[in-house]
C-alpha cells in the first residue's frame, strides 16, 4: 500500500517510542511504575502518588526536561534508570517494524532514528531489542539539548545529516511533532494511529496515518 512516495524518498526518519516501540511499556512506566515507587518512598497513598506527579509531568511536557532521565532522578529523588531495567522486559518492538526496516534497507533508503529519548533509555531499548541492527544512525534530540518539538531542533538536525527535505520521510506517533516537521518543510509525513498496543487508536486526521508497519511495507 503506497501511502508514501517512495520513489521520491531517500532519507526516512523515524521515531522510537510508539512508532518502532510499543508505547505500551513507557505509558506503565510512567502512569503505573513511577508512581507506585514513587508513593512507597514518600509514603503516600497511590491515588496521592499519581496526582503529585501528574502536575509535575504536565508542567514540564514538552521540553527537554520532560524526556530527560537525569532530570526526573533529580527532581523525584528515585533512581529512573534503574527502575527502567527493572521493567523492561515490557520493552516490545511493535509487529513488522523490522521487516519494514529490511526493505528500506534493500531499497536503498537512509534509515535514522530520531528520538527525544535520553541516552540512557535509548541504551536500555536498543540493549533490550534488535532494532540497532536495522538502523543506519540513532540520534537522541538531547545531543542538541532542544526537543523534536522545537523548530531548532530540525535546523541543527538537518545541519548534521544534510538531508533533502524534499526527499525525506517522517514516521511519528506524536502530531505536534509532525506539524512541526512539516513546517521545517519535510514532505513525506505518516502518522502512527496506535502508539499504545494495549489502548485504542488515536484518530489523525492532519496527516496520512497507518495503525501500523503492515500497512506500508511496499
Amino acid at each position: 500500500m503506497n501511502i508514501l512516495d517512495w520513489n521520491n524518498i531517500d532519507t526516512v526518519l523515524l521515531d522510537m517510542d510508539g512508532t518502532l516501540l510499543d508505547l505500551h511499556f513507557d505509558n506503565y512506566f510512567w502512569l503505573h511504575y513511577v508512581p507506585q515507587c514513587y508513593a512507597e518512598k514518600n509514603h503516600l497513598s497511590p491515588a496521592e502518588a499519581k496526582q503529585q506527579l501528574m502536575s509535575r509531568y504536565q508542567a514540564v511536557e514538552g521540553t527537554i526536561d520532560w524526556y530527560c532521565v537525569d532530570y526526573w532522578s533529580r527532581e523525584l529523588q528515585l533512581d529512573i534508570t534503574l527502575l527502567k531495567e527493572q521493567v523492561s522486559h515490557l520493552i516490545q518492538v511493535h509487529p513488522h517494524v523490522l521487516e519494514f526496516l529490511q526493505q528500506l534497507k534493500e531499497s536503498g533508503k537512509q534509515r535514522i532514528l530520531v528520538t527525544n529519548a535520553h541516552q540512557k533509555s535509548l541504551d536500555i531499548k536498543l540493549r533490550k531489542t534488535p532494532l540497532g541492527d536495522y538502523l543506519d544512525q540513532t540520534i537522541t534530540s538531547h545531543s542538541y539539548g532542544l526537543p523534536k518539538e522545537e523548530p531548532l531542533f530540525w535546523e541543527k538536525l538537518k545541519g548534521d545529516l544534510q538531508f533533502d527535505p524534499a526527499r525525506t520521510a517522517l514516521i511519528e506517533d506524536n502530531v505536534g511533532i509532525l506539524i512541526r516537521a512539516k513546517q521545517f518543510g519535510i514532505a513525506h509525513l505518516l502518522a502512527i494511529t496506535r502508539p499504545d498496543s494495549k489502548l485504542p487508536p488515536q484518530a489523525i486526521d492532519a496527516f496520512p496515518a497507518v495503525g501500523g508497519f503492515s500497512e506500508i511495507i511496499y
